[in-house]
């Protein structure tokens, strides 16, 4: 089972990934990922401040961001609970 920090490193990484994939760094004023795992409960809030050109909306990239976030989290469990159901899965 995934420790709470690898659970919030592993969210965070993904959140800030998506921004960074919808913009360059230079056009990102500020952003922030808040990312808590408590209890078994995640929870991501994502801010950006950028830039609303035509491709890129910073709400819609927020939302992407966090959903990414859950997304990341949800498939390290998975990987987890995968690995425990066939032991010599990890070995090669």
């Amino acid at each position: 089972m995934p420790t709470d920090a690898e659970v919030v490193e592993t969210a965070a990484e993904a959140a800030e990934g998506v921004i960074f994939a919808r913009y360059k760094q230079s056009e990102v004023k500020d952003f922030d990922v808040t990312v808590t795992f408590e209890e078994g409960v995640l929870d991501v809030d994502v801010y950006v401040n950028a830039p609303a050109d035509g491709e890129s909306d910073p709400d819609a990239v927020a939302d992407e961001a966090a959903l990414a976030a859950q997304d990341a989290v949800d498939e390290l469990f998975a990987d987890d609970t995968n690995a425990d159901a066939d032991p010599d899965a990890n070995a090669a």
